[in-house]
């Protein structure tokens, strides 16, 4: 899954390089320079920029919509190359949020407003606390098919099949709802952090459009698009 894939389940794969980025917070285990950054379109300054006006925004974001959560982002950059443009929200073994960017995402944006929306936007999946009503309707998913199988005689392997089935199309169901939601939060915190989501938006319209398809992981891009528009002309 490529850009704004959101509901990563695990934090990168074995193997890869990470830094994180200067938040200008006072904590050493927070604090990197900022030439590990990546470089592209945009400069690792401006980019370390972003991450010191949205991030303050989505953990007060954070703290207001929930009750109990881990609302300490830490942003880090896979630097990794030759990867394509991804960005995505996961928790570590401690359970706090983490905003991964990839030296790919980032080279491809043309502006700091599309970088402020890709990082809203994340923060959202974990604001609105979708990686846990993700697996929720995976388990449910896999419950279901295992049990259609087992009441048919299967097998035992043709009921772990129908049960890895049932997780996939379950933790889809609302896939397209869940990126919407991102949309419409991640516009809120990054115009409350004083980019222009609208700029921010456009990133959709140089990526592949992923259609309307049943139990695809995305919405079209035209959807998005008009999803942080409405939720601009709320906020005007």
């Amino acid at each position: 899954m490529r850009f704004f894939i959101g509901l990563g389940m695990t934090l990168l794969a074995a193997g890869c390089h990470m830094v994180t980025v200067d938040t200008g917070a006072s904590t050493d285990t927070r604090r990197t320079t900022v030439q590990q950054a990546p470089t592209g379109s945009v400069s690792p300054r401006a980019f370390a920029g972003v991450v010191n006006r949205v991030e303050p925004v989505a953990e007060d974001i954070c703290r207001l919509r929930t009750s109990g959560a881990n609302c300490d982002f830490q942003i880090v950059v896979d630097s990794r190359r030759g990867e394509p443009p991804n960005a995505y929200q996961t928790v570590d073994k401690a359970g706090r949020p983490i905003i991964a960017f990839n030296l790919a995402l980032i080279a491809e944006a043309q502006n700091v407003d599309e970088l402020a929306f890709v990082m809203g936007h994340e923060a959202a999946h974990h604001i609105s606390g979708h990686l846990g009503r993700t697996r929720e309707t995976a388990l449910a998913g896999a419950a279901l098919g295992g049990l259609l199988a087992t009441l048919a005689g299967a097998d035992p392997n043709t009921v772990g099949t129908a049960q890895n089935v049932g997780a996939n199309v379950g933790a889809r169901t609302f896939s397209k709802d869940f990126e919407l939601e991102a949309d419409s939060l991640g516009t809120v915190i990054a115009y409350r952090a004083g980019y222009d989501p609208e700029v921010g938006a456009r990133f959709f319209t140089r990526i592949p459009d992923p259609g309307n398809r049943f139990l695809g992981t995305h919405p079209p891009n035209k959807s998005r698009i008009q999803t942080v528009r409405n939720t601009l002309a709320d906020l005007r």
